[in-house]
C-alpha cells in the first residue's frame, strides 16, 4: 500500500504536466465541436441533441479511452510513442528493400505528413474559436476577430525562438484551471436539466444514424472534432510515461469534457437560441470576458503543443534520414526536448495565417479539420496491428478482430470527412501530399546518390593492401573522415592524396548510424575496429531521439583509451556537386527536386557540431 501511495505522489507532477502538453488540443474541442455538429444537421431538436451527445460520448470512449489509452499505448518503442516511433517498430517485421518494407515505410511517412497538415489547422481553428467568443458579447466586435487572432498567432510563433522551458511550467496549472472551469459550467446546466444524462445511452446515437444514414454520415465528420488530439496521447508518451497520461485522462480530462458537452446539450435542450455559440452561452454574462481570456490561453497552449510536436517530429525525421538536415537549436540546457526549428516555425506560421485569412471563421475551418486527423488515426491502427502481431506476439485472430473494429471506426470517420474535401478538406491534404512527396524524393534520391557514390568506389581492404611505409608520405596528426560506408575509401581521402600527396599518420573513418530505437545507451554507443597501417574504423550509434555530437563522441573515445588531440586533428568532409544523369534512375523532376534539397540542407559540420576551424572540405561531382 505504501509503495502505491508513493507512486501516486511521484506521478502527480507528471499528470499536471500532461494536462498542459498532451491534452491542450482535445481539451479545447468543446469550443467548436457541438456547434459544428448541429450546423451539419441544419438545426437542433431534442432527438438530435440526444443523438449528437451520445455519438460524442461513445467516440471519446471507443477511440480515446479504449483504443489509444487502453491499446495503442502498449506499442511503445522503449517508452517512446508517435507515428515515426511506431513505424520503426513495424519495420522490424519486414526485410529492408522488400515491397512490404517500402509499404510500411510509406504508410508511416504518410501518417507523419498528415500530422503536419493537422498542425496547420489546429492553431488556426483553436485560437479563432476562442476569439470569436467576443461576438457573443456584441456583434460590434466581429471586425476585430481576425486581426486579434493573427496578432495572437504572430506572438505565439515569435516566442518559439526563446524556448518554452520557462512558460511550459505554467501550462499544466493553466489547463487544470481550464478543465475545472469547463466541467463546472457544464455541471451547472446538468443539475438544472438532468434529463440530458439519458444521452449516455448509445441507442440515441445509433438511432440518429439509422433514421437518416446520409445525414448521420455527414454528422460523423463533425463528431470526430471531439477526438482531435487523441494522437497526442500516444506521441507524447515518452515525455510523461503511460501511467500519468492515463490517469490524467481517466480521472480529470475525460470527466471534464463529458460534463461540458452534456452541459451544452442541456442548455440547447431548453434554449435552442444558444446554438449561435453553445460553449460561451454556458458562461454567465459577468464571466464572458474572463472566459474568453482563459479560452485564448488554453488555445495558445493547445497550439504550442502542436508546434512543439512538429519540431520533435522534424528532428526524428532528420535523424532517420527521411528529410534533409535542417537547423535545430536547443533552447534549454537542462531539457533535451526543448528545441526550435526556424524553417518549420516560419513555414507553419505562414500556412496558419493563410488558413485564417482564407477560411475567415471557425465554422468554415471546421470543414477543413478532421480529415488529416482521421487519416493518421487509420494509419496508426494499421501499423500497430503489424507490430503487435509481427513482433509483440499477439494472437493473430484476436488482434484482427480488435484492430479490425478500430479500423472500421477510423475509416468511417475518414470517409465522413472526405465529403468535406471540396469545402476545405483539400487544404491539409495538399500540405500532407507536398510533405510526403518531399520525404519520398529525399529517400529515393539518397538511395540513388549512395548507389552512385559506391558504384565505382575503391574497396577499403584493397586500398590498404596498396599502402607502403614510403607511399604516400605520412604526416603527423589525425585525419577523421565522416563516411556513410566504412567498407569503401571515402572520396575526400582520395582527393586529399591526389591534391596534397600526403596521408595523415592516423586515419579514422567515422560512421554515424541512426538506430530504430529512441536512445542508445552510452556503453553501446561506440564500436572501434583497428585496421592495418594505423587506419581505424569507428561506428557511432544514436537513437532517433538522441543528439548527434562528434566532439562528445571523441571525448568518450578518450575514456576507451583511444585519445584525440583536437589541435592535431583535422576533419575531412566531402562537399559534392550533384548533376543530372540523362539515363536511368529517378524521374527527371524528382532528380531536380532532390538536387535542390541537397544544396539547401544544413552542412554536416554544423549539424554534428564539429569545430569549424578543424574542418577541411574537399569537393567533387556526382551524377544521379
Amino acid at each position: 500500500m505504501e509503495s502505491t501511495s508513493v507512486a501516486k505522489v511521484r506521478h502527480c507532477p507528471l499528470v499536471l504536466g500532461a494536462l498542459g502538453v498532451v491534452y491542450g488540443d482535445i481539451g479545447t474541442s468543446p469550443l467548436y465541436t457541438v456547434k459544428q455538429c448541429f450546423d451539419a444537421l441544419g438545426g437542433a431538436t431534442s432527438v438530435t441533441i440526444y443523438g449528437v451527445l451520445s455519438l460524442i460520448t461513445w467516440a471519446l470512449i471507443v477511440i480515446v479511452t479504449i483504443k489509444y489509452v487502453g491499446v495503442i499505448m502498449r506499442a511503445d518503442n522503449r517508452g517512446e510513442g508517435g507515428i515515426l516511433a511506431l513505424t520503426a517498430l513495424a519495420l522490424r517485421v519486414a526485410k529492408p528493400g522488400t515491397s512490404l518494407h517500402w509499404t510500411i515505410l510509406a504508410a508511416g511517412l504518410l501518417g507523419a505528413s498528415l500530422f503536419y497538415g493537422d498542425g496547420v489547422i489546429t492553431p488556426a481553428i483553436s485560437v479563432l474559436s476562442a476569439v470569436e467568443g467576443l461576438k457573443v458579447v456584441t456583434p460590434a466586435f466581429a471586425p476585430y476577430v481576425i486581426p486579434l487572432t493573427i496578432a495572437i498567432l504572430l506572438g505565439l510563433f515569435a516566442v518559439q525562438r526563446t524556448g518554452t522551458a520557462r512558460i511550459g511550467g505554467y501550462f499544466g496549472p493553466a489547463m487544470a484551471i481550464w478543465f475545472l472551469v469547463i466541467g463546472l459550467l457544464g455541471a451547472i446546466q446538468i443539475v438544472r436539466h438532468p434529463d440530458i444524462l439519458f444521452a449516455l445511452n448509445p441507442w440515441y446515437g445509433l438511432s440518429l444514424l439509422w433514421d437518416n444514414p446520409m445525414r448521420g454520415f455527414v454528422l460523423l465528420g463533425a463528431v470526430v472534432l471531439a477526438v482531435t488530439g487523441a494522437e497526442a496521447l500516444y506521441a507524447d508518451m515518452g515525455h510523461f510515461g503511460k501511467e500519468p497520461i492515463r490517469r490524467a485522462w481517466l480521472y480529470f480530462v475525460f470527466p471534464a469534457l463529458l460534463l461540458n458537452y452534456f452541459g451544452q446539450g442541456a442548455l440547447l435542450l431548453h434554449d435552442t437560441a444558444a446554438l449561435e455559440n453553445p460553449f460561451f452561452h454556458l458562461v454567465p454574462a459577468w464571466g464572458i470576458y474572463p472566459m474568453i481570456a482563459l479560452a485564448a490561453l488554453a488555445t495558445v497552449i493547445a497550439s504550442q503543443a502542436v508546434i512543439t510536436g512538429a519540431f520533435s517530429m522534424t528532428r526524428q525525421a532528420v535523424l532517420l534520414g527521411y528529410i534533409p538536415r535542417v537547423v535545430i537549436r536547443h533552447t534549454s540546457e537542462q531539457e533535451i526536448g526543448q528545441i526550435y526549428v526556424p524553417k518549420v516555425n516560419m513555414m507553419l506560421l505562414l500556412a496558419v495565417i493563410a488558413v485564417v485569412l482564407g477560411f475567415r471563421n471557425a465554422d468554415n475551418l471546421g470543414t477543413a479539420y478532421g480529415i488529416a486527423v482521421t487519416g493518421t488515426m487509420s494509419l496508426t491502427t494499421i501499423l500497430a496491428f503489424i507490430y503487435m502481431v509481427g513482433s509483440a506476439g499477439w494472437n493473430r485472430w484476436r488482434a484482427m478482430a480488435l484492430f479490425g473494429a478500430f479500423l472500421i471506426v477510423d475509416l468511417t470517420f475518414f470517409a465522413a470527412n472526405a465529403l468535406k474535401i471540396e469545402e476545405g478538406g483539400w487544404f491539409p491534404l495538399a500540405i500532407a501530399a507536398g510533405i510526403f512527396a518531399l520525404m519520398i524524393t529525399w529517400l529515393k534520391g539518397r538511395e540513388a546518390l549512395l548507389t552512385a557514390r559506391w558504384r565505382d568506389a575503391l574497396p577499403l581492404d584493397m586500398f590498404l593492401q596498396t599502402l607502403s611505409p614510403e607511399r604516400p608520405k605520412r604526416v603527423p596528426g589525425t585525419a577523421i573522415f565522416l563516411v556513410a560506408n566504412d567498407q569503401v575509401v571515402p572520396s575526400a581521402l582520395l582527393h586529399n592524396i591526389k591534391h596534397n600527396k600526403v596521408l595523415h599518420e592516423r586515419v579514422v573513418l567515422m560512421k554515424i548510424e541512426i538506430q530504430d530505437i529512441p536512445r542508445v545507451p552510452e556503453e553501446q554507443r561506440i564500436v572501434i575496429q583497428h585496421l592495418d597501417h594505423n587506419f581505424h574504423s569507428i561506428a557511432v550509434a544514436y537513437g532517433f531521439m538522441d543528439e548527434p555530437n562528434v566532439p562528445r563522441a571523441l571525448a568518450q573515445l578518450r575514456l576507451m583509451q583511444f585519445r584525440f588531440n583536437l589541435l592535431e586533428t583535422s576533419f575531412f568532409v566531402g562537399r559534392e556537386k550533384l548533376v543530372l544523369r540523362k539515363l536511368g534512375g529517378l524521374w527527371t523532376w524528382r532528380k531536380r527536386l532532390f538536387i535542390i534539397m541537397h544544396r539547401t540542407m544544413m552542412s554536416a559540420t554544423e549539424y554534428f557540431r564539429i569545430p569549424t576551424n578543424r574542418v577541411v572540405e574537399l569537393g567533387g561531382q556526382t551524377e544521379i
